[in-house]
């Protein structure tokens, strides 16, 4: 199940503490347990995936084909549905519930939200631009972004040219998040550090798509306690 991912929110940041007295700053997320509404076969569609339904939903927020939908797989709303590929559907049935449990021996995870928006921003805000001199001779120009194009050729301003504009509220991805730890009974995940986006952000979390070898911080505190244990040699 390592393609799958698991939907939830953030609830806010924390502090964790290790049986060696180190504080460890967390973000607490709530993880929502998903439903395996329906299973895409190969033969129909030419690949293997699940659908996963996420959240709870009145039927009135509804609309009529939705109603329909859910009625025919026989299951409670969900207000989010999400696709995920897997290669053998043998291991998966519809109505299943799956929660934190799929992330058990995992260390490390990759999670996605959308950062906090900040409205329209200019240049220096948005870009670390340094602006324009703030002496004589610069009338009203010093946060300016400065010259956007060339001459007659090519007589254009390019596309994805650094410039004021819309900041934040963007979906971004951050990889490689440690788990400190995670409670089943409560649906609490705490993950290592910060994620983007206020409290109650959407987010989805998923198995670390890259190999990491680098020891996590209980690991490291227990190798560094068993060198401490072991006695050192006398000199001669």
């Amino acid at each position: 199940m390592s393609n799958i991912s698991l939907f939830g929110k953030k609830v806010g940041m924390s502090r964790e503490f290790l049986k060696s007295g180190q504080s460890i700053p967390v973000t607490v997320l709530k993880i929502e347990k998903g439903r395996i509404i329906n299973l895409v076969e190969k033969d129909k569609r030419g690949y293997s995936a699940i659908q996963v339904g996420f959240e709870k939903i009145k039927p009135s927020k509804l609309r009529k084909s939705q109603k329909g939908y859910f009625a025919k797989k026989n299951t409670e709303p969900k207000r989010f549905l999400k696709e995920f590929r897997v290669e053998d559907l043998s291991n998966f049935k519809e109505g299943n519930e799956f929660g934190l449990e799929i992330l058990n021996d995992i260390k490390f995870v990759d999670i996605k939200s959308k950062t906090i928006g900040k409205g329209f921003a200019g240049s220096m805000k948005r870009h670390n631009f340094s602006g324009l001199r703030a002496s004589h001779g610069v009338s009203i120009s010093h946060r300016s972004h400065g010259s956007t194009g060339q001459r007659q050729d090519p007589g254009k301003v390019f596309k994805n040219k650094k410039m004021a504009g819309h900041m934040g509220d963007k979906i971004r991805t951050i990889q490689n998040i440690e788990i400190i730890k995670s409670d089943v009974e409560n649906d609490l995940l705490y993950v290592k550090g910060s994620i983007p986006g206020s409290k109650n952000t959407r987010v989805l979390v998923r198995k670390s798509i890259k190999n990491i070898t680098r020891l996590t911080i209980n690991e490291k505190n227990e190798k560094y306690e068993k060198e401490r244990k072991i006695p050192e040699k006398k000199k001669k």
